[in-house]
């Protein structure tokens, strides 16, 4: 019995994992619509509002991206790169939320090069891992595709 309570209570666990990051990027995506209810009547916002609304939902992806791994426990060489990827959305938050400060420029630029060490990583396959079935990648096993079994 103690082991059947264990087994439900780890499969809980499992799926409040998951559904964090689902539940921290729906409230993203929301807050996607907010912004731009801004760009659509900015003269119902308060005055800076675009700051914050720029700035948060970038802040929340990363955060719901950091959730997700977390979640699924990758590699830590893949964890490295989604922290680094993390990292790069949050530069570019700060960069929206002070746009009016002397560091706003080097914000900027941080979460330029980073996203760009991210894409240049992609390319050469670093690190090399399987394939992440959630992102839709498309896998075909060392040697080719598998023989066709229509005749």
């Amino acid at each position: 019995m103690a082991m059947r309570y264990a087994c439900s209570m780890y499969i809980r666990l499992d799926r409040v994992h998951r559904m964090v990051p689902a539940v921290i990027g729906g409230i993203t995506l929301v807050s996607v619509g907010v912004l731009f209810a801004w760009d659509a009547l900015p003269g119902c916002f308060p005055p800076k509002a675009h700051d914050l609304l720029g700035a948060f939902p970038l802040a929340m992806i990363a955060f719901a991206y950091l959730v997700y791994q977390t979640a699924h426990r990758p590699p830590f060489r893949e964890l490295v790169k989604a922290v680094m990827l993390a990292v790069a959305f949050l530069f570019w938050a700060a960069n929206q939320f002070w746009p009016d400060i002397r560091e706003a420029v080097l914000f900027n630029d941080i979460a330029i090069a980073l996203f760009v060490l991210d894409v240049f990583l992609v390319t050469i396959g670093w690190p090399a891992a399987s394939p992440d079935e959630s992102f839709a990648e498309t896998y075909v096993a060392p040697g080719g595709p598998p023989p066709s079994t229509k005749d």
